[in-house]
């Protein structure tokens, strides 16, 4: 098999048809480039050049040969610099995971820092709930995740991304409050949601949702009168559209609920806004031999 520096030599003198200039143009002297080109003409079993005292030609061989020597080269060169540009993260592919609300807050953010920082590389995006994340990064199906504070995982490292809080999201013109309603967008106190059918999240799914809603109405003294569980905000807002209850979901939901939801923000006092927190992290496997992640990681520090 003919070498990648004798198709060097043998284009070099098919643009040149002059072993002095050929020679002159990749930095060495005429017997070596005329050796490389013997060696080649012997491995192919025929002559490349018609050689004269006055110029060189290229015979019908040789002329077959140029195009197919120039893309062996070129993609040569481009294979080169595709893998210099993985292994330094300036290319490659990242498979990011992401919860529901994430979708609508944080991943816009990260893909837009991210075209703007490394635009050769490219995002595989699965929509997942915090504990599938972890499960993914651990078994390397994940690269990036955008999850709740859940149990940590041996291997797995997260670092604060965003900070959120919980509204209260009711069907619109509801009477389900009775006395306690408050006008459109004015504060609610948990106390006001005591024993209302309430739409919770998902004890295995949405374990954060689930327990942080809970300390929120112990807080309150409320008694949470679970009706339905559901796994993602969208499907419990869904819940409150069709009239079934009430919930809480984060800020950020409001962007994206659908019509005939209402929301409130909850009342803070008696330490319930200290409570209200929520938290998004941004975590990897800190084994990960993906130079872009490790790209990516050090141009997201936090939104």
């Amino acid at each position: 098999m003919f070498s990648l520096s004798q198709l060097e030599a043998f284009v070099a003198v098919a643009e040149e048809l002059h072993f002095g200039a050929a020679a002159e143009r990749l930095n060495m002297t005429q017997p070596p480039l005329s050796r490389q080109i013997q060696m080649l003409e012997k491995k192919l079993g025929t002559q490349l050049f018609g050689r004269t005292s006055r110029k060189v030609e290229l015979t019908a061989a040789g002329a077959t040969l140029l195009p197919r020597a120039r893309q062996i080269l070129d993609m040569c060169i481009k294979t080169d610099l595709d893998v210099r540009r993985v292994s330094s993260g300036e290319a490659g592919a990242i498979t990011v995971g992401y919860t529901a609300i994430a979708g609508q807050s944080a991943l816009p953010l990260m893909l837009r820092r991210a075209a703007e920082g490394m635009p050769g590389v490219s995002f595989v995006l699965r929509e997942l709930v915090s504990t599938d994340q972890m499960d993914g990064l651990v078994k390397g199906n994940v690269d990036i995740g955008l999850l709740r504070p859940i149990v940590a995982r041996p291997g797995v490292v997260s670092r604060p991304l965003m900070q959120d809080r919980l509204v209260v999201a009711l069907p619109e013109g509801s009477s389900l409050l009775g006395n306690m309603a408050a006008p459109k967008g004015e504060p609610l106190p948990l106390g006001s949601l005591d024993r209302l059918p309430l739409l919770m999240y998902s004890t295995k799914e949405a374990r954060y949702f689930h327990d942080l809603v809970l300390r929120l109405f112990a807080s309150a003294g409320a008694h949470a009168n679970i009706t339905q569980y559901a796994s993602q905000v969208p499907a419990l807002l869904a819940f409150v559209q069709a009239g079934l209850g009430v919930t809480l979901v984060p800020a950020s939901a409001m962007a994206f609920a659908p019509a005939g939801v209402e929301f409130h923000e909850i009342d803070g006092r008696h330490g319930i806004q200290e409570l209200n927190r929520v938290d998004l992290e941004l975590a990897w496997n800190e084994e990960t031999a993906n130079p872009a992640v490790l790209r990516l990681l050090r141009l997201i520090e936090t939104f």
